[in-house]
């Protein structure tokens, strides 16, 4: 096969392709009149690379390397007979033809104007989790036995000869947790090295240039802790440990990588025959077409690799947030759940027998970030600040002297940590213990008590901060009651039940995909997991993250690769997705029942259950349904559910139904609600002889409110083998007409920028100086902002002169991302043409008026009510 290769071919310059950027305080909002909005350079989150999709298919579909290579020379050559000037970094042929080039706003306009080129995609910078300092530990051991590998271990089932590629930061293979040694006859058996250690994609000159070579050795710590959550024997026990690794390292020693980064160590894997790729990160946002995604699903479909993937960690930015490849069509995208136990350092106070669970007098703490560490000996007397009531305290200051000598016991709430430590500092406390404002906020965290950027500068913290969940803050706050008591510091660490243990961790990713594929497909433990880590780092550490669930269940996935070998591998890779997501459970949303099973576009299946996955004695296809749009009614859908070889006698499945939680219509503030779906079976029950198939109709009629919000549920097939088997098909959907969401609802207009980048609002009239525009350098060059709420099929910028009627494309998107937040915008630079390939045109001087369509997801082209259209203003060309 033909590798992708790393180019330095600079045909002219290379700086910026387009700017993504977040409204700054000062940026002006839709509903604002001003014209003089600004936006930091600082806050510029853009990405300074662009895929370029060539309309011959790659390899992996059929094409001969010949005929890719000639559609990739003959793209060159045009870009260079119209004098287009960009820095080609890949060219990539078998997953997926293109490259990915840097080019400035300009020059990527006229890349429009090129034959041969298919579609242009953003390259997207990724980081990774950084290690945890120590403190918040969870053995590897307990978040195995969440999902029954330790059951599947003890049966002798391990992953042996497994391959295992993990795209990442690189392996430390001299951990000897993962073999000591990189070779042919090492555990870590392949590898290579996509960028050097001073990589970084977020920065500057020579940290942007990558210096590949053979040797994947971690640097950074990510790709060796995931690597022992997949198959680490030793000191830790991952989940299949004896798997063979392949090390493809795409991040430096600190800092991001990029997503054509990605998509060529997907290739080189694909030349090294894994079985199984692991990726731990991903594009958020991102539609199944998106270039990493499309990759990995072809190494799925054409290569007969299980791809698994992280769903992402952008919990907080709303719904539609999953990232690429993990929204690939065929890839396992994988959710995370918070583990049952956290193992921390703690103090002591007297303890109380009396609660139920008696309070043993072990209170188990994080550090805070920005304070001194807290002292491992020594006691003080701790006292309250407010009650179990308090809203705000410590947030005012404290009486002078009134903590002299002290540790302070402050619950969380209002203000900022630091503003309740800076209190209690003043007044005299050595030590301040922060707890959680349940049921606000439960569990255990990690404050920050930096101080804020302020002029003078704000003071430092420097006394201990430590927090606990709000259980024991709750304790610790009724003990002091009768009076203070003596807190002793320890140097030891203990178990603690964490009150999210097996609920989906907050940061992780919710679904549906911008297509409504139903994403992610399965969950599993990611929140605080103690695994491998450069020798230099330690051995060992802990990590938090979807990063960390998805190799549970890559793991997972060799030890069925082991346990049924033939029968899978004649299935192929898309039915181990379905196997692992009919065994798996799906988890409440709180710790209270009545508030009914987490929604399916967050948790997916469930938890993954490798145990009930290698014990199946069925499975049922498909192993998903993603039911679209509600608008036009009850949707009928055909389950198949089959009887797997040597299951002996006959077995009788009755069918029953899951409602699972919804959410409302705000896709950046999910709301929830136990609206449910009605499901009538055809019938209810079928009985299934060795190697024998039913088919099964299903009709599912969505919930008519709230309108614009998602639902989902699971279909259940229960048998009555003793113990009983229950496999499960998870099932969402839209309420209402998808496109009836407004795409651009935000600030919708024709920027400028400064020399430093900055940029502002020009005046919507688009004449005088701020409005004018000569092409002579960065500052002079027009740039589209424009903030999307949700993903769009299609993205047409077009331009008319302003006393004409007709509009010209000047500018075309296909498959386009959300922006991550209600106030941030995309901004695209424009050369001033208008037109597509050979047709495009360079603008004579004169004012054009700027609008903006867009075809919404899932839009009919021929259906005028799925475009949207909003004019950005107007503008004045005066080339000299």
């Amino acid at each position: 096969m033909r590798k992708s290769r790393l180019r330095s071919r600079s045909l002219a310059v290379a700086v910026i392709a387009s700017l993504l950027l977040a409204l700054g305080p000062a940026a002006a909002r839709a509903e604002d009149t001003v014209d003089d909005g600004t936006v930091a350079a600082s806050d510029n989150e853009t990405p300074d690379g662009w895929f370029v999709e060539l309309t011959t298919p790659p390899t992996s579909d059929g094409t001969s390397s010949a005929a890719v290579a000639a559609s990739q020379d003959e793209f060159r050559a045009a870009a260079k007979g119209k004098g287009v000037s960009y820095e080609e970094r890949f060219a990539y042929g078998d997953l997926w033809n293109g490259f990915s080039v840097r080019a400035t706003g300009a020059e990527l306009a006229k890349l429009h104007g090129l034959d041969g080129m298919k579609a242009l995609w953003p390259v997207v910078t990724m980081t990774v989790v950084e290690p945890a300092s120590p403190g918040e530990t969870i053995d590897l051991s307990t978040a195995i036995t969440m999902t029954g590998a330790d059951t599947v271990q003890a049966m002798g089932i391990t992953g042996k000869n497994i391959k295992v590629a993990v795209i990442d930061t690189g392996i430390d293979y001299q951990n000897p947790d993962l073999g000591g040694c990189f070779g042919p006859s090492c555990r870590v058996f392949t590898g290579w090295d996509f960028v050097g250690d001073d990589y970084d994609a977020g920065g500057k000159g020579p940290a942007l240039v990558p210096h590949p070579g053979p040797d994947p050795k971690d640097c950074q710590g990510h790709g060796t802790h995931v690597s022992g959550i997949v198959g680490a024997r030793g000191l830790v026990t991952g989940v299949a440990p004896d798997v063979r690794f392949g090390a493809y390292r795409v991040f430096g020693c600190g800092g991001s990588t990029s997503s054509d980064i990605i998509l060529a160590a997907m290739e080189r894997a694909l030349g090294d025959h894994m079985d199984v790729i692991n990726m731990s990160f991903g594009s958020d946002f991102q539609w199944p077409q998106y270039p990493t995604a499309v990759g990995a699903d072809r190494l799925v479909t054409k290569h007969g690799i299980v791809v698994v993937a992280s769903i992402g960690n952008r919990g907080a930015n709303g719904l539609y947030s999953s990232g690429a490849p993990g929204v690939g069509a065929n890839v396992i995208g994988v959710a995370s759940f918070d583990n049952v136990k956290v193992q921390l350092p703690y103090f002591t106070v007297p303890p109380v027998p009396s609660t139920t669970p008696a309070f043993d007098g072990k209170v188990g703490y994080t550090q805070a970030t920005g304070s001194p560490n807290a002292p491992i000996s020594g006691g003080a007397t701790l006292v309250r600040t407010g009650t179990l009531t308090s809203a705000a305290d410590a947030c005012s200051a404290l009486t002078a002297g009134s903590l002299t000598g002290k540790v302070a016991l402050i619950r969380r709430g209002t203000c900022s940590f630091y503003a309740k430590s800076i209190n209690a500092q003043a007044a005299g406390a050595i030590a301040v213990v922060l707890y959680n404002n349940g049921p606000a906020n439960v569990g255990f965290f990690t404050p920050g008590v930096e101080p804020p950027v302020t002029a003078p500068p704000s003071p430092a913290i420097t006394i201990p901060v430590v927090a606990t969940d709000d259980r024991l803050g709750a304790l610790l706050s009724s003990e002091l009651v009768a009076g203070p008591v003596t807190l002793a510091w320890t140097a030891e660490m203990a178990r603690f039940p964490t009150p999210t243990g097996d609920r989906i961790s907050g940061f992780s990713s919710y679904g549906m995909s911008p297509d409504l594929s139903l994403k992610p497909d399965i969950g599993a433990p990611g929140g605080n997991i103690y695994s491998t880590l450069p020798v230099k780092q330690g051995g060992h550490g802990n990590l938090s993250g979807t990063s960390m669930s998805s190799p549970h269940v890559a793991g997972a996935v060799a030890l069925l690769l082991q346990a049924s070998p033939k029968s899978l591998r004649e299935l192929g890779p898309a039915n181990v997705r379905d196997i692992l997501m009919n065994t798996a459970t799906p988890h409440n949303r709180t710790t209270n029942e009545r508030d009914g099973l987490d929604s399916v576009h967050r948790q997916g299946a469930g938890m993954l259950n490798i145990a009930a996955a290698v014990a199946a004695n069925a499975r049922v296809t498909p192993g998903k349904l993603s039911l679209g749009e509600s608008q036009s009614g009850p949707q009928k859908h055909t389950i198949t559910i089959t009887s797997l070889p040597g299951t002996g006698k006959a077995v009788t499945y009755t069918f029953s139904h899951q409602a699972a939680t919804g959410t409302g219509a705000n896709t950046f503030s999910p709301t929830f609600n136990p609206n449910a779906a009605a499901v009538v079976f055809s019938v209810p029950s079928v009985t299934l002889k060795n190697n024998q198939s039913a088919a099964v109709d299903v009709m599912i009629a969505a919930p008519s409110s709230p309108l614009k919000g998602l639902y989902g549920g699971y279909i259940v097939a229960t048998s009555d083998e003793e113990p009983a088997s229950t496999y499960r098909v998870p099932y969402a959907g839209f309420i209402g007409d998808y496109q009836s969401i407004t795409v651009l609802s935000g600030p919708t207009r024709v920027c400028r920028a400064d020399a430093a980048g900055n940029l502002s609002f020009v005046p919507t009239s688009g004449t005088g100086t701020a409005g004018t525009f000569t092409f002579a350098d960065a500052t002079q060059t027009p740039i589209f902002c424009v903030h999307f709420d949700l993903q769009s099929r299609s993205v047409t910028f077009k331009a008319r002169a302003a006393a004409g009627t007709t509009f010209s494309p000047a500018l075309s998107f296909v498959y386009f991302p959300r922006n991550s937040g209600a106030a941030t915008v995309f901004a695209l630079g424009w050369d001033g043409a208008v037109g597509i390939g050979a047709s495009r045109a360079t603008l004579a001087n004169d004012v054009y008026e700027i609008s903006v369509e867009v075809l919404k997801a899932r839009g009919d082209p021929a259906n005028p009510a799925d475009t949207e259209r909003v004019v950005l203003g107007k503008l004045t060309i005066a080339r000299p």
